[in-house]
This record gives structure tokens, sequence and C-alpha cells, in this order.
């Protein structure tokens, strides 16, 4: 395992402007997409993955996400609701996922028996090191996480994910809190629709609480600094929005913003997405202005 820094970093006094990078065999990254295609076919086909899932899966885009919460929120208006969402990430994702966790899903799925012995030897006993310039670490062992650039990676992932969520949704319904979940990998998303918003952030409160708590179980935890509220509505004139506390939760202040990035996706609370046009416009034209700069014969972009 190499460690490469992270470009454009001010500062390189932390872990994280650090990435650490798995050098595979091409042979046995080959062998890991052909399990991984044969394996999503028979997951996707058996209905293992939970709906909301729309991201580490073929034919699933972030395009699906926005169109998705585009739809849900304009049905909400035409029943006079207003819609309030709360995103979340977890931290450090796939190099917190538990092998044997992942070992049990895994067997439950109905795969063939020569295919969980293989994932056995694939994620048990596992060791590695850390090669730092001229440094090179012991050999460890390695009982958690699944490298993110794996070719079975997404499909592992989703797996350990869906379980989470299937547990979440049927917790939540339990306690009747309306709540959708809308998930892409990490990136987790609450949608709560009422015509109060206060009802809404206490829906969403509870939520998060409950979520935290299966987080922990699943060996997981949120990044509180990625946690978001955003509440659409068509009201016109002043919008002031009460803020979402998540203290008693060890979690933030949550203050809604006048706009809403998300998945590449700009929002604003009334959809008329003009933030959005307007900054991919202008990426659009400061691309078509590198372009003429390539195509000069003469005097063209400064060798490096």
């Amino acid at each position: 395992m190499i460690i490469i820094p992270k470009p454009n970093k001010l500062l390189y006094n932390s872990p994280k402007s650090f990435r650490p990078i798995v050098l595979l065999n091409i042979l046995g990254k080959l062998i890991e997409k052909i399990i991984g295609e044969r394996i999503q076919f028979h997951i996707t086909s058996n209905d293992f993955i939970h709906p909301s899932q729309l991201g580490q899966l073929k034919f699933k885009f972030t395009t699906d996400t926005g169109v998705i919460l585009t739809h849900i929120i304009r049905l909400g208006w035409q029943k006079n609701l207003l819609t309030s969402t709360l995103a979340f990430d977890i931290l450090q994702f796939f190099p917190s996922l538990n092998h044997c966790l992942l070992m049990k899903i895994i067997q439950k799925v109905g795969l063939n028996i020569r295919v969980v012995d293989f994932f056995n030897n694939y994620l048990i006993n596992r060791k590695t090191n850390y090669l730092w310039n001229n440094f090179s670490s012991q050999i460890f062992d390695v009982n958690v996480g699944i490298g993110q650039g794996l070719a079975l990676s997404p499909i592992l992932s989703a797996l350990y994910l869906s379980l989470f969520l299937y547990i979440l949704e049927k917790c939540l319904k339990n306690l009747q809190i309306p709540i959708s979940i809308v998930s892409f990998v990490d990136d987790g998303l609450f949608i709560s629709q009422d015509k109060s918003l206060k009802m809404s952030n206490a829906c969403l409160f509870c939520s998060y609480n409950v979520m935290s708590i299966l987080l922990k179980k699943f060996g997981l935890i949120v990044k509180r600094s990625k946690t978001e509220i955003f509440h659409f509505s068509r009201v016109q004139g002043p919008f002031n929005p009460p803020p979402l506390d998540l203290s008693m939760l060890r979690g933030p202040i949550l203050s809604p913003k006048n706009s809403w990035k998300y998945l590449g996706f700009i929002f604003d609370r009334k959809l008329t997405f003009h933030q959005h046009i307007d900054f991919y416009s202008n990426r659009v034209i400061s691309s078509i202005r590198c372009m003429k700069l390539l195509e000069n014969s003469l005097q063209g972009i400064s060798p490096l």
C-alpha cells in the first residue's frame, strides 16, 4: 500500500491529506471485475438491494438521485406540503466495513458455495504494509475495510449498506416516523414532508438519532461536518426556516442556507435551478476558452 499526498492541500500535517493506494495484479483486477458483474446480476435480479440505493450499481447515477428528489418535492407541493431534507455522510465508509459481518451477508444472499469460499479467502486474514517514499512498514493484519478503488468494492459496499437500510427503514416504520430515505453510496438523505417545518424538523431529529445508533452497531459513524439541512418551499416573500439542533445527539446545530449543493446539483428552495445553470454555464464557457488556446498553432498553453 503506497501513501501519496492529495493535490492542492495547504498543509500536509494530517493523515487526511494523504491517500493510500493499493497496487494489485492486472489479471487479479480482471477476475474481480468478472466476479463483481456476476454477483451484481444475481443480487439485483433477486431484490437483495434496497430500493433507495442509487449508487455503486449499473444503470444508476447521480442524475437519478436529482430527478427522484425533484419528483418527490413537486408531488409534495401538489398536496401543499413543505419538503425538508437532512443530508449526512458516513465517515471513512469503505475502510470501516467489518469483514465478519460482510461474510455473513454474502452467505445469506444465496451465492454458490465456491463463491462464498472465494470471499472467505479474499477478506479474512488479509495482510498489508505501508510504503511511504523510502520507508516501508512491517506487515500487519487488515481485519476491516475494503479498497475503494477495487473492482469488487461497489457490490460489496452495496450489500453491506443494503442490510443497514432495510433495518433502518424497519426501525423508523415501527416508531411511526414518516421519513423517506435516499442513498448514494455513503451519502444518505432523509426526506420529510409536512405542512409544519417544526414537525419536519422533529421527524428529521428522531431519524438522525435512530440512524446514529444503528451506524454504531455496524461499526460506522456520521461525518458531522457534512451534515446539512435544507427546506423546499414555494412561499412568496421572506422565508426563515428554524434551525435543527442536533447538539443533544452530539451533532451540529444546522441552519438552512439559501442554496444547497448535493451530488453535483445546486438546489434552491423553489427548484428554479438558476444557480445550477449559472454555475455549469460558466464552467462550459471556461472549457471552451481553454479549447481555443489548444487550437492555436502559434501560441498555445505554456508547457508544464
